[in-house]
């Protein structure tokens, strides 16, 4: 878009959509919902409650009682139910109201918004559709074998960082934006290639660490290869091999994310390593911690980025910026009605990105970095000699 009077690009902002994306959303490690209490969550702009019931079977609703309005996150857990903290009425999993304490009946139409639910990779997820649509179980995530298996794989290092000021699109859009890991976390995609098809959405990358700059994958020793697939529209399961000086570790990183208001979202992300053979538990541990710290630093840098960006409709692009727009036309396949999703949403598409001509510049500009590096270091050793021998810089002055 260009103002006609100057032929100035403008910046089309665009508008938030109307609704919520519809398919399967992780609302976090399913351990940390069976405690024996209700539990928060904010999503779709509003609140959940979550429970166990007395299996360890765990539920979702809406968050407000659909009698007078209390706060069902406050109440407490009793049996299979969770009840209200205003009048107890007392709610079960499927959205019915089990029961009322003090009434003779419970009112024929006395149901809430209920939640299908799947425990997947040890995490709950829970499907949305604004239609309100049955579960599509055919388009779950995989099951990754193995993970439960504390032989093979360490426990899961989960975070969470809320995210306001930005709509969660801005983290899809990193699936095709090959340029940003030199930028923003100072690494070389030396290879970037993207599949998207029916409801996935695939990045292959390798690349390897630059030795200028310290933080995220800022390292001369580290080579990373990565294939990383969105299953619908909110999770992300990540396959990672670190090659860390020699030193091979097979590393998955789930990136899942729940909408919580029209310009914000609840960013997840959780690591687990696959513990290298010959390695003790405390030292398999401490690779993980170390793994889940460079991840989410990298999470931290793109965090730095969204919170401050303008978003765009019509973003001006060149040909190795990747194709931003067919991603986007994939994307939005979850904002419309299944009735109106077209087939070009959902047909299979390939582009491979030539990392060619970024890598010449990019490996000139770090040469010439690691020089300026090299002669500042060199400049302040010889000011840090002169002050500690000032004699020595006086002689010969007569």
């Amino acid at each position: 878009m260009a103002d006609p009077t100057t032929q100035t690009r403008t910046l089309d902002h665009g508008s938030q959509p109307e609704r919520f994306a519809r398919g399967w959303h992780c609302l976090g490690l399913a351990s940390e919902f069976r405690d024996g209490k209700p539990h928060a969550v904010e999503a779709f702009g509003g609140k959940l409650v979550v429970w166990a019931d007395s299996k360890g079977e765990l539920g979702v609703l809406d968050g407000y009682c659909r009698h007078m309005g209390g706060d069902l996150t406050q109440g407490t857990v009793k049996g299979d139910e969770v009840g209200c903290p205003f009048h107890d009425w007392r709610w079960g999993a499927d959205g019915r109201c089990k029961q009322i304490p003090y009434a003779r009946r419970v009112p024929l139409r006395a149901r809430t918004k209920a939640y299908e639910t799947v425990i997947r990779n040890d995490a709950l997820l829970i499907w949305h559709d604004p239609e309100g649509s049955k579960a599509d179980h055919d388009i779950l995530p995989p099951e990754l074998s193995d993970i439960g298996d504390r032989e093979i794989y360490t426990d899961w290092i989960w975070n969470t960082v809320p995210i306001k000021g930005s709509h969660c699109r801005e983290l899809i859009d990193n699936v095709v934006d090959m340029a940003h890991f030199y930028y923003v976390h100072f690494a070389f995609p030396t290879d970037f290639r993207n599949v998207f098809e029916d409801h996935t959405a695939t990045q292959y990358m390798a690349s390897k660490g630059r030795p200028d700059v310290a933080g995220g994958y800022g390292d001369a020793d580290m080579f990373l290869k990565s294939e990383a697939t969105y299953y619908g529209p909110a999770y992300m399961i990540n396959w990672l091999e670190v090659d860390y000086k020699g030193f091979v570790t097979e590393v998955i990183l789930i990136n899942s994310h729940i909408p919580t208001g029209p310009d914000s979202f609840l960013l997840q992300y959780g690591i687990t390593v696959k513990k290298p053979e010959g390695l003790d538990d405390k030292t398999a541990d401490f690779i993980g911690r170390k793994y889940a710290d460079m991840f989410g630093d990298g999470f931290l840098q793109d965090v730095a980025i969204w919170e401050n960006k303008a978003p765009v409709q019509n973003p001006l692009l060149c040909e190795e910026d990747g194709p931003v727009y067919q991603l986007r036309r994939w994307y939005e396949q979850f904002y419309v009605d299944v009735a109106d999703i077209e087939p070009e949403m959902r047909a299979r598409f390939e582009f491979e990105v030539d990392t060619t001509k970024a890598n010449e510049f990019w490996h000139e500009e770090v040469a010439e970095n690691l020089r300026r590096i090299e002669a500042e270091k060199a400049e302040n050793a010889e000011k840090a000699e002169k002050a500690e021998n000032p004699e020595s810089s006086d002689a010969g002055v007569s």
